[in-house]
């Protein structure tokens, strides 16, 4: 799985996000070394990163995928070959862009450790409904060759726990054959059944021919199982220190 780092416009495309989606509090799972927080901060959005590398490559991943990148050149020509241009002109482009992307993450991740919180799905280390709005792209039925139906329904359901308005997952094709993950329908099924219901939509951003689809989660009715996120208020040894982020919904007058 290649680790990489798009863009604040590219997020913006990818997951159709308006400015009043930019004024909730927003979640990037997984976030990899994306500059969207970066760039969100600068713009006073209240966004989080999550990913499970900020474990062990913290402070150095910007530069792991600076390096990755380069290293799969050849690799990017020939999977990248006939794909839309209109974000990268081609796969230098591409590689030049992620790696100042990359740059932006490694100044924003020292300069604001809070805000990169290290954790992976299905588990996350946040308490229900601690965003507005989670965004994920690149990990969930893209690798859905790799990843079985069972970690897709679970993974679902942990971002549908964290967000209290809406999850958003682009794209909705595997990464090796640019088809649509074939448990879709399925596991849109079985989350309308437990209350979440879903749609499709159609994005401006199509790197990837047929990669222009986005699966909108509705969770503001949805009510999580008995399972409750570590440091969530009820949880063995819970505390308010132990929250990554002092979020604003927790402040009185809010």
């Amino acid at each position: 799985m290649l680790v990489s780092a798009r863009s604040f416009a590219e997020y913006r495309a990818m997951f159709a996000l308006g400015e009043r989606d930019l004024e909730q509090r927003i979640l990037d799972c997984p976030a990899g070394a994306a500059s969207f927080v970066a760039e969100a901060g600068r713009r006073g959005v209240d966004a989080v990163a999550v990913d499970l590398q900020y474990a062990e490559h913290r402070e150095e991943l910007g530069l792991l995928v600076e390096r990755e990148t380069a290293f799969k050149r050849e690799l990017l020509v020939k999977e990248t070959e006939g794909w839309d241009r209109s974000w990268y002109a081609d796969a230098d482009d591409m590689i030049r862009q992620w790696t100042a992307n990359a740059r932006t993450f490694r100044a924003d991740i020292a300069a604001r450790p809070e805000r990169y919180v290290a954790g992976s799905l299905p588990q996350l280390p946040f308490a229900d409904d601690s965003f507005d709005l989670v965004l994920s792209s690149h990990l969930l039925f893209s690798y859905g060759n790799r990843l079985d139906e069972d970690f897709h329904r679970a993974a679902l359901l942990e971002l549908a726990r964290v967000a209290r308005r809406e999850v958003r997952i682009f794209p909705l094709v595997v990464y090796d054959t640019g088809v649509r993950y074939q448990g879709l329908d399925r596991l849109r099924g079985e989350l309308a059944e437990l209350g979440v219901p879903s749609r499709v939509e159609q994005v401006s951003y199509e790197y990837r021919p047929g990669g222009n689809e986005l699966l909108v989660l509705s969770t503001a009715a949805h009510r999580p199982s008995a399972r409750t996120a570590p440091g969530a208020a009820g949880a063995p040894g819970a505390a308010e220190a132990v929250d990554p982020v002092r979020w604003r919904h927790r402040e009185p007058g809010t």
